[in-house]
């Protein structure tokens, strides 16, 4: 197993979640900050959105517009540059917590998870269900007894949609069907005590995802072999490939503890690593 030694990126960030290399440049939420922000190539930051009920997972659809997660409000956001942050999708009526992060498919479709109790105010820990939202505004719930449905990323020329169950430490597999359904769930890795969160796929199929509570990013193989890893102190939480070859990672983290976030310290950062295997789909 190959360990990489990192390097900062750009820091200064409350929590960054969700990254995503698009146009030249690194999209990111800072979801305690409220902030959707761009970095440039050499990682600098411009405020472009501000989401209120914080945002969350972010991803592109295929006309180049922006879909960002409104979490506690349970609303998926579209912004298109030039125009007004407007309103998606509204699943406040199909989420049983605040929405969290998403894949998107080559038909536009979105698979979306939300927290499935109420985490902050210490509800006790449920499974939930992960929908599908269509580009004509339908909601359908296409499996459940997710357990806190985390990054998820399409794969296999848009066959299968990978999901991070966090607090159950696996990452698992659904085919997706022409119609958008899902079916065949199976594990695709169980990473035992570590916590996935945000996760990416690269051109060979191995998912990269970053582990909450040790502070790792680990690229898994189908069966759960760990081929690589980098260590960070404090808290993984996302990655995505990008750069100019797609061969970089991005990865985000909170240097600090659980209180340090809790007291809104600026302790969140953007590290990097160079990888052999280029961004996937």
């Amino acid at each position: 197993m190959a360990t990489e030694k990192p390097t900062l990126f750009a820091d200064n960030f409350m929590f960054l979640e969700a990254p995503k290399w698009r146009d030249d440049r690194l999209w990111v939420s800072d979801v305690f900050d409220h902030k959707v922000c761009a970095l440039s190539a050499e990682g600098h930051p411009k405020t472009f959105l501000y989401v209120p009920n914080r945002p969350s997972g972010l991803g592109f659809l295929s006309d180049g517009s922006l879909i960002v997660v409104s979490a506690k409000d349970r609303k998926l956001l579209r912004y298109f540059p030039g125009t007004q942050l407007v309103d998606y999708a509204d699943l406040s009526k199909h989420a049983t917590g605040w929405l969290n992060d998403f894949a998107i498919d080559e038909h536009d479709r979105i698979y979306v998870g939300n927290f499935g109790y109420d985490f902050a105010g210490g509800e006790e820990r449920k499974t939930t269900s992960l929908h599908r939202v269509d580009p004509d505004g339908t909601v359908e719930e296409v499996a459940d007894e997710v357990d806190f449905p985390n990054g998820s990323v399409v794969i296999d020329n848009g066959r299968t949609l990978l999901v991070a169950e966090t607090w159950a430490g696996r990452l698992t597999a659904f085919n997706i069907n022409e119609a958008g359904r899902l079916s065949n769930r199976r594990l695709f890795a169980d990473l035992g005590k570590r916590q996935p969160d945000g996760i990416c796929a690269d051109a060979e199929g191995a998912i990269w995802a970053g582990v909450y509570n040790t502070g790792e990013f680990v690229r898994v193989l189908d069966g759960g072999k760990i081929t690589d890893a980098v260590q960070l102190e404090g808290f993984g939480i996302s990655c995505t490939l990008g750069g100019n070859s797609g061969r970089t990672l991005f990865m985000t983290a909170f240097i600090g503890t659980e209180g340090d976030m809790a007291a809104g310290k600026r302790n969140s950062a953007i590290f990097t690593i160079d990888v052999e295997v280029p961004a996937g789909a």
